[in-house]
């Protein structure tokens, strides 16, 4: 076990507000949810309708996921993160001291911190949970099974800390390689993959073809995908492969994926200074084609980095500003179907503002209407809304968890 550097929880706030101004991160860091992650589905009880945590200025609320009464409410700082644990039974929240767990089985917001400078990124991926510090650069590895297991202390942790900290995620893969970025404070190039001994990380392979490289997402046979400022960059069977944008300026941000399919979706912005945060184009990459395809959304297609999700049929679902979820075809980049759930709505100004958002569970997807405090559960085979419930407060960001009690 390595321990390079430890955080400072001195300057906690302060990097931490760096972080939340440096770019936007989609749901389960930069990867949407699409079912309960592979890790979790050990602990997946008999109710597949698992919890849902909800945040709001100052608060978080744990739902039921079949009826979303609520179940239990929580005081928090102003604004938080929530991330799936993938344990079935965690989400981490991320708050000025580090990663926070908040048991949705008690439900109970703990004193469990795993202590970070400026909490980022959070990946589920081979029964291995993964953080990310941008404040020290540091990933701690846990294992999702001892998450779920957890009493009064944390479990056993292995951690690797950068050269320099940024805006960075990590995710350990099922041979046990670390895939991890590289960068500093002011930019980003690429990523390593490393290999663990006994006393030191090894670079296995490296690539520095990555300008701006954010977010990550696990594809079928374990084809791992991070977003870059002029494509994407694909780590597969020990090695890295660049794709290039058809645009100069071709930025994906965010990967979203189902570990049963080749195709990844990602958000993309051919624009730098397009000013605020909606989109109206994909990129789709093949890992088992090498194919990559930027598609253009029809014209009233217009979402952001909370507005995708995969579901059944490993199809994508796009959240558009016309209210309706848009249900797309990775496979040729068609849109299938439209499921028309709340009123229109327009881009938010700032990233962390409350906008719709959508994450699913198999066949159920949740959307949020900060509009009318509402959250609606919607049965994406038919696109019949199955319950609604008017919150307490404007609902922000949102993460399942299934096995839950």
């Amino acid at each position: 076990m390595l321990y390079q550097r430890k955080p400072h929880l001195g300057v906690a706030a302060a990097l931490a507000g760096i972080t939340l101004l440096a770019s936007a991160c989609g749901n389960a860091a930069g990867t949407a949810t699409t079912t309960a992650s592979s890790s979790s589905t050990s602990a997946a009880s008999a109710n597949a309708h698992g919890r849902i945590a909800v945040s709001s200025e100052g608060g978080i609320s744990v739902l039921d996921g079949k009826t979303l009464e609520v179940v239990q409410k929580f005081d928090s700082e102003k604004f938080t993160r929530l991330n799936p644990a993938g344990d079935g039974r965690h989400v981490i929240v991320t708050t000025t001291a580090g990663f926070q767990l908040l048991d949705m089985a008690e439900p109970r917001l703990t004193d469990l911190v795993i202590g970070a400078a400026a909490a980022g990124h959070v990946v589920r991926h081979a029964g291995n949970t993964v953080l990310f510090d941008d404040g020290t650069g540091t990933t701690t590895i846990l294992k999702s099974e001892d998450l779920a297991h957890v009493s009064g202390a944390l479990p056993q942790k292995k951690t690797y800390t950068a050269d320099s900290p940024h805006h960075g995620v990590s995710i350990v893969l099922a041979d046990g390689k670390l895939l991890t970025t590289v960068g500093d404070k002011t930019s980003r190039s690429g990523a390593v993959a490393m290999e663990a001994h006994e006393d030191h990380w090894h670079v296995a392979a490296e690539s520095k073809e990555c300008p701006g490289i954010h977010g990550e997402g696990t594809a079928a046979h374990e084809a791992v995908v991070f977003g870059c400022e002029d494509g994407a960059l694909l780590y597969q069977q020990g090695k890295f492969r660049k794709f290039t944008a058809p645009d100069k300026y071709g930025r994906m941000g965010n990967a979203f994926v189902s570990e049963t399919s080749p195709v990844v979706v990602g958000d993309y912005k051919n624009n730098p200074d397009a000013e605020g945060y909606l989109l109206n184009s994909v990129a789709l990459i093949d890992t088992e084609k090498d194919s990559y395809n930027v598609v253009q959304l029809p014209d009233a297609v217009h979402y952001t980095f909370r507005g995708v999700s995969r579901g059944p049929g490993d199809l994508a679902y796009i959240l558009s500003t016309d209210g309706s979820i848009h249900v797309l075809d990775p496979e040729d980049g068609k849109i299938v179907n439209k499921f028309p759930v709340i009123a229109g709505w327009e881009g938010p100004k700032e990233w962390q503002d409350a906008h719709p958002a959508i994450v699913a569970n198999r066949a159920t997807a949740y959307v949020t209407e900060p509009a009318t405090n509402t959250i609606h559960a919607v049965d994406l085979t038919t696109g019949k809304i199955t319950a609604s419930k008017k919150m307490d407060g404007v609902p922000n960001e949102i993460a399942i968890t299934v096995g839950a009690h």
